[in-house]
């Protein structure tokens, strides 16, 4: 039996195969029966000594088996420390069976090759009873994947950000900067409000830039292997008519058949572009937000601290000067102009910066309204 490891918890992965991947998948866990049942019949005394199973039992599961060599290793593995029976704890997996290849998808290794599987994240639980890092588990016509992990407690501010997303807090940022909040605040703590703003843009800039980064990224990884997997369905074509021609329907048979899984994994790649896609349209939108907050917000710093100077002229000029306050404030504006890449704007290009903002919306209000007269909406 397993020992329970708490300093571990279970993460699982709900599959969402298609019919094709299913198959494989349905496949390999019958072969895995049959190696169990070979193990049964070679050692009935199960095979305390992994050397001398190996030694035993290896080249005939090879030969009787289509399971890949990694998994025939852990299932001796398995099956010489008496952990496991047909059906009962799934598959053991390693990071040479499976891999994370992205938000949704994954990859397993089959008896019929490794096949792309999107998912779901289910969740944690406590605890972890496996000595392997995963398992594939099968109920019911429904797959998962279990992940014995460390969980890493992230602060309650960082979890709020996760949860909210970056759209979301920039919404958030852009309704702070405006909010009554900071016309309900008195004297200098105004100013304080509206620097924390900015510190918080500040932040958010960083995550847009890192996740627009990443998408991108992604987006070629993925295209590019979409890529040369449709360069390969199309020499199957080919591959297919010559065996056809030739009378070996053997051949033209095997090579269907890794057609169909070919095209399996291309609609999962295609499901994973489309998040890629969303994800790099939600990354410019927060980037193009934070260009927008950020000027708002620097010029609503400048508008405070005037109208605290007109309205406490006694106050400023009968005790020493805070530098300090100003000092903050400029390194404030050069941090978010060093991350948003756009340079700080002094108080002299107030009035152009507004000027470019009216021409802009302009345009886009002409723009729109002559989609709507030439009947496109």
């Amino acid at each position: 039996m397993d020992t329970q490891r708490t300093d571990q918890s279970t993460l699982r992965y709900a599959l969402a195969p298609d019919a094709a991947a299913a198959l494989a998948i349905e496949e390999t866990f019958a072969d895995y029966g049959l190696m169990l049942a070979i193990l049964a019949e070679l050692s009935p005394d199960g095979g305390a000594n992994l050397v001398a199973l190996h030694d035993l039992a290896y080249e005939t599961i090879r030969q009787r088996t289509r399971l890949p060599s990694r998994l025939v290793t852990l299932g001796l593995r398995d099956f010489a420390s008496n952990r496991t029976t047909a059906g009962l704890g799934g598959l053991p997996l390693d990071e040479k069976l499976f891999a994370i290849k992205g938000p949704s998808a994954l990859t397993i290794a089959t008896v019929y090759g490794r096949i792309v599987v999107p998912f779901d994240i289910r969740g944690y639980s406590p605890g972890w009873n496996s000595v392997f890092p995963a398992r594939l588990i099968a109920s019911g016509g429904r797959y998962e994947i279990e992940i014995g992990v460390v969980p890493k407690i992230l602060p309650m501010e960082q979890k709020m950000m996760v949860q909210e997303g970056i759209l979301s807090r920039m919404g958030r940022l852009i309704a702070g900067v405006a909010n009554a909040a900071i016309d309900k605040a008195e004297g200098t703590s105004k100013v304080a409000v509206v620097e924390q703003a900015i510190r918080e843009i500040d932040a958010a800039a960083d995550e847009a830039r890192v996740d627009l980064g990443k998408a991108r990224a992604e987006e070629f990884r993925i295209r590019s292997r979409r890529g040369e997997i449709s360069a390969d369905l199309t020499a199957l074509d080919d591959k297919i008519r010559l065996a056809v021609s030739e009378g070996r329907d053997d051949l033209a048979k095997a090579a269907v058949a890794r057609q169909i899984d070919l095209e399996a994994q291309i609609a999962a790649l295609d499901k994973a572009l489309a998040d890629s896609a969303e994800r790099i349209d939600d990354g410019q939108k927060a980037m193009q937000a934070v260009l927008a907050t950020r000027r708002e917000a620097e010029a609503r710093l400048v508008e405070l601290k005037r109208s605290i100077a007109r309205h406490a002229p006694e106050e400023a000029s009968g005790r020493a000067t805070r530098p300090s306050a100003e000092l903050g404030a400029a390194r404030a504006a050069a941090a978010v102009s060093r991350v948003t890449g756009v340079p700080r704007t002094e108080a002299s290009g107030a009035a152009e910066l507004d000027e470019l903002d009216r021409l802009h919306r302009e345009r886009a209000i002409e723009a729109r309204l002559a989609r709507f007269k030439s009947g496109g909406g």
